[in-house]
Formats: structure tokens, sequence, C-alpha cells
């Protein structure tokens, strides 16, 4: 792993000041809370799904129903927050650039992870992360804290772009860094971190048109594969032919399959939609399905073959997507929003038909946040913040209609955790559940 000398003295200082926050909340540290069921330890959930099985979620609720607790962020951010044991983690960023604010200084950026008590919202502990200047002096809606953490039993993963990734203990104390590349985008940077076995794995299409895999324990580089470009999606897992691993994303054009233990390009399939990629994949048994592009666009793909395997193993394809959010599977069936029209969409898993497209009412605008699905339900929510709950059936009925607009922006995608919805914009985190 290449990294200059400043970088190193940086993280030294970084580290020092991290000894600092740790003593400062070693005694708050919840012993034994880490890693328990119900977790959501990534973006969208355990296995990237945005599926949960946990029952008795809210139907409804407003700024002044069903809210078990609001906890003001001291900096906007896109990203979702994430659940292990009795921790909430978050991103955020301060000093440049923040929404309704003078755009500031850049040299004032700063980036960072926020640890929060699971059962009232309080911050346990704040870090910083050190900012590598210079930076993209504007990026568009989204801001620099778009990248969502991962978690495991051990520690808490973090990516901030040409900053690099980082991992720290559960008390707040650095561990170590990782350059993935320094390169910047106009949209920023978006894709999130996996844990697969010992590995991070990164999307660094901005940074370096790379995909890498990251040491959990050092941040050593394991492997890098090259070609990723316009892509601002998170990696899949997915189990192929002959029941092998491997590891899926989509870029500009084409569907990617990997080995996970070297990083090799196994197979492409050319996907049909001329745009960046935004939505994540999702898999099951062995199939690939793709939603994206601006210009609409949607596939299914059998994994497991190798070279172009768009004749031999490319299912259907559609004409309907989402540029932003990511689709839901279940029951056989696909379901998504689109991302400015304000419809809901529900496709046969099997054949790509679609099977309803309805508007949600009353208009939502912009959905940028993939929903989740629980209780046999599945919940949109918009950035002006207003929830819908559909029912997850393949035929549309709309629950509820939920208004919690507070003058700020919801782009980051809901977790759920212990029967609750929790729902990030870019000035509070809300706890939603039933009262």
């Amino acid at each position: 792993m290449r990294t200059n000398q400043n970088r190193r003295a940086v993280w030294a200082m970084v580290g020092v000041l991290g000894l600092v926050t740790m003593a400062m909340v070693e005694s708050q540290t919840p012993r034994g809370s880490i890693g328990r069921s119900g977790d959501w330890p990534q973006f969208r959930g355990p296995g990237g799904l945005g599926v949960s099985p946990e029952r008795g979620l809210p139907l409804t609720w407003s700024s002044t129903q069903n809210i078990v607790w609001k906890t003001a962020l001291p900096g906007a951010g896109a990203s979702s927050p994430i659940v292990i044991g009795q921790r909430i983690y978050l991103t955020c960023y301060t000093g440049y650039g923040i929404p309704g604010q003078p755009r500031g200084d850049l040299t004032q950026l700063k980036r960072h992870l926020l640890c929060l008590n699971r059962s009232d919202g309080k911050v346990l502990w704040h870090w910083t992360a050190p900012t590598q200047l210079p930076e993209e002096p504007s990026v568009r809606e989204h801001g620099y804290a778009a990248n969502t953490p991962a978690a495991d039993s051990e520690r808490v993963y973090v990516f901030f772009g040409k900053s690099g990734v980082f991992a720290l203990d559960h008390s707040g104390r650095p561990l170590w860094q990782a350059d993935v590349g320094s390169r910047t985008s106009g949209w920023g940077s978006a894709a999130s971190p996996i844990l697969v076995g010992n590995m991070v794995i990164i999307n660094a299409s901005v940074e370096s048109e790379s995909l890498v895999a990251l040491d959990k324990r050092t941040g050593r580089e394991i492997w890098r594969a090259g070609g990723i470009q316009e892509a601002w999606n998170t990696p899949q897992v997915v189990s192929g032919e002959g029941g092998k691993t491997e590891l899926v994303m989509a870029v500009f054009g084409k569907l990617l399959g990997f080995d996970l233990s070297s990083g090799e390009r196994l197979w492409s399939c050319a996907t049909d939609i001329r745009w960046y990629m935004v939505p994540s994949v999702v898999t099951h048994d062995g199939i690939v399905y793709s939603i994206g592009g601006r210009t609409g666009g949607a596939l299914a793909v059998r994994a497991g073959g190798r070279g172009d395997v768009t004749a031999s193993h490319r299912l259907w394809t559609g004409r309907k997507g989402s540029n932003v959010s990511s689709p839901i599977l279940h029951g056989g069936h696909l379901y998504w929003a689109h991302e400015n029209l304000g419809i809901v969409y529900c496709a046969e898993a099997q054949t790509g038909r679609i099977v309803y497209e309805e508007r949600l009412t009353p208009a939502p605008g912009s959905i940028y946040a993939s929903q989740v699905l629980a209780d046999g339900r599945l919940y949109y929510l918009s950035r002006r913040g207003h929830g819908y709950v559909v029912a997850a059936k393949p035929t549309f009925e709309q629950l509820a209609h939920n208004d919690l607009s507070d003058g700020s922006t919801f782009d980051g995608s809901p977790a759920v955790s212990g029967g609750q919805l929790l729902l990030r914009s870019d000035r509070f985190l809300y706890c939603i559940g039933r009262k």
C-alpha cells in the first residue's frame, strides 16, 4: 500500500488524538453489546438487500407521533445510519458547503464519524477524520459524507473518498488508514464499504477507477481490480454456478463479476443502460438483478459465467429503472421507486414484466433513499421527509403517507432496528417506533 510521508505524519497525529478520544469515552462503552442479532451493519442492512425480518414497525408517524427520540446532528450528510448492538454509527461533514449556509472556506472542510446510543440517541463519541486537500470545490446535492459506514464486532470502517478508508475500534480509537485513490468528482463519492471474510471491499471508481480489497485488521491492500468507471454503487456478493462466491457490481454499460480471493474479472454482461450506475444490485439464487440510468433500464443475469456472458447468461432486460435508489427483491418480485417521477414499480423477477407502476400520493418530489422491507411493508422516503408505506405484494396498495418534513433534506436510506426505523436528514437523526 503506497502512503506518502505527509499522510503518515497526519495519521500519527490522528492516532494520538484518537487515544484522547478513546480515554474520554472508555467508561461509556457498553460491554458485551456489539454484534447481536437485529444489527443493521452496512448500507441496506444485512447482506445489503434492504430487507429486515423484524415486525412491529409503525405504520404512521409525524413530527409529534411515534417519535422515540430525535437528535440534532453536528453536520450535514447523505450517508445512512448503521446499527451494531447498542450503537449507531453515522457520518457527516462540517466547515464547508453546508446546505442553506454560505459555502465558506474549503480548507475548513471536516468529515466526522458519530457514535450514538441506540436507546436515546445521545452522542457517545465523535471522531474527526483528516481531510486530504484539494477536494472537489462543489459537490452536487449530496455533499462530502455520502458513504455509509460498515461495522463488525471488532471495528467500524468508514470511507471518505480521496481522504481514504479508516478503521476504528468501538471506543473511537483509530486503528489504520488506507489510500484508494486521489481523484474527485462533482457528484462526490458515495459507494459504501462492505465486509467479506477478512476483507473490506471498496468501490473506488471515483478515486482511481478501481475495486479494492483491504485487510480488515491492518488496512493492507490485498488486491485491486481496474476498469471501474462511472459507478457509484456498492458491490454485492453472489453465489455463482457451482456455489463459488463472486463479487458483482454495475459500471457504465456493464455488470461485472469478480473472483473474491484475487480480484480477477470473471465475467461481464452488457446492461444496455447508457448512463452512470448508482443503484446497487440485489441477488437471489445465483441471479443478479440491476436497475439504473437516468434513461431507464433493468436486467437479470445469472452469475457464474466466464468472459462476455451477455448472450449466454442475460435472462431479460427492461426499459424501466431508477437513477438513484436500489431495488428490493421479495416474493418473486422486484420493487423500486423512480427518483423524480414519484412512481413506484413492481416487476416479475423471472421475466422483468412490469406488474404495476403507480404514483405515490401526495406527490413525494424526488426520492433518493433506497426503500426498506419489513413486516410485509415497503417503506419509501422522499427527500422532503415524506414517508410512504406500501404493501409488499404485486397489487399496489398504499397503506399510509407520513409527513416528517422539517426543512431539511432526507437522502440517507432508512435503517431497521428493534422494530423501529432510523431516518436521517442533513440536520437530524430520527428514531421512529410505536409509542
